[in-house]
């Protein structure tokens, strides 16, 4: 694998028309995809949190996942089931495109919205089996690209309404993850004013991923997307009824008996995932942790998924909260916004954290 400062630019590369090929290219062909061990199916768990459950333990249970995991899946979250039937359905029709027609809507190279593979390719040696479409701010310009022929407002109009939900329910997921830290419901409005209600121009701004994983001649030697964390405060995914999606679950202590190993979050009816991501870290003070996870592919299924993947205002500084910063202990890491956090991900991807910690002392204290 190539280090921070080497990224490797596969922009030249066409991409793969997965439908027609038989076998994994080179290009595609991973060495070793079992860099961990992964879990057996009894034991080891993502946690499931229910919403609509009435009892005190609702704060506790989330506490404890994103403490423990990173993630856990969300049930009695109220996003109408019929939706997200509505929106697997939307990026089924668009991944289902044309290759050509899908590459009328390419992402610019410097660019956030439209087609193309996943913009973490460029720290690995080897392709991804998936193909993405990202959505930032309205999908109307794309979908008339993708639609020439036809009423793009369809797509648009089930995209529209499912951000919204999602905006609606990452707020509410903000204030609890907050208020299970310890925090009042008004010292969390306090310190991130964000999370209150707002119009577009407020709140929290957010970016829609599709992502498909077709069905691959040889699983074992493919990668759907490799391992990462995310860039944000929190992300929200719905996942078809697939298994892919797999969290990193660190057991045991700090010192040599530490271990890592690969867990399937298995798809739930109606189910959505949440993932801590690395702006929630730093708002924490590293208490709780962005996840490490991937997707695996399928030998006989095709697999989607939809990120709801939100953040603050671009020129909101994100730090530790000072509630959470102990006596004697300073904040982990320094004041860093959105963008200039994804500045330096791009940069350095799996180190980002790391380089925005205040001191070496304060960073082997909190892993």
């Amino acid at each position: 694998m190539p280090t921070a400062s080497e990224p490797i630019r596969h922009h030249h590369a066409h991409p793969l028309d997965f439908e027609s090929v038989r076998e994994v290219p080179d290009s595609h062909a991973w060495p070793d995809l079992h860099d961990h061990p992964t879990a057996s199916a009894q034991g080891a768990a993502v946690p499931v949190v229910d919403l609509s459950a009435s009892d005190t333990n609702v704060l506790e249970q989330m506490a404890r996942a994103c403490e423990s995991w990173g993630a856990f899946q969300v049930t009695g979250h109220g996003v109408p089931p019929g939706l997200l039937r509505r929106v697997e359905a939307a990026a089924r029709g668009l991944f289902a495109l044309p290759t050509n027609r899908k590459l009328e809507a390419a992402r610019p190279a410097e660019g956030v919205s439209g087609y193309g593979r996943a913009r973490i390719s460029c720290f690995f040696p080897k392709l991804m089996w998936s193909e993405g479409f990202t959505i930032a701010g309205s999908p109307l310009d794309h979908a008339r690209t993708l639609w020439p022929d036809d009423d793009p407002l369809a797509f648009c109009d089930v995209i529209e309404e499912y951000k919204e939900e999602m905006k609606q329910l990452a707020r509410k997921l903000m204030r609890m993850m907050l208020t299970s830290l310890g925090l009042t419901e008004v010292e969390a409005e306090a310190e991130t004013g964000w999370i209150g209600p707002g119009d577009e121009s407020g709140g929290m701004p957010a970016v829609l991923q599709l992502n498909s994983y077709p069905v691959c001649p040889d699983p074992d030697r493919a990668m759907g997307m490799a391992a990462h964390t995310d860039s944000t405060l929190l992300t929200l995914l719905f996942q078809s009824n697939t298994s892919g999606l797999q969290v990193l679950q660190v057991v045991g202590d700090n010192g040599c008996d530490r271990t890592a190993r690969w867990v399937t979050v298995p798809p739930m009816p109606g189910a959505l995932i949440v993932n801590v991501g690395d702006l929630f870290q730093i708002l924490s003070n590293g208490r709780y942790r962005s996840v490490v996870h991937r997707a695996v592919v399928n030998g006989t299924s095709h697999r989607l998924s939809v990120a709801y993947m939100c953040g603050p205002p671009a020129d909101s500084k994100v730090e530790p909260i000072g509630k959470l910063v102990g006596p004697g202990c300073g904040p982990v890491y320094r004041p860093v916004t959105w963008p200039e956090y994804l500045s330096v991900k791009g940069k350095l991807f799996d180190k980002a954290l790391a380089s925005v910690m205040r001191t070496k002392q304060a960073c082997l204290e909190h892993i």
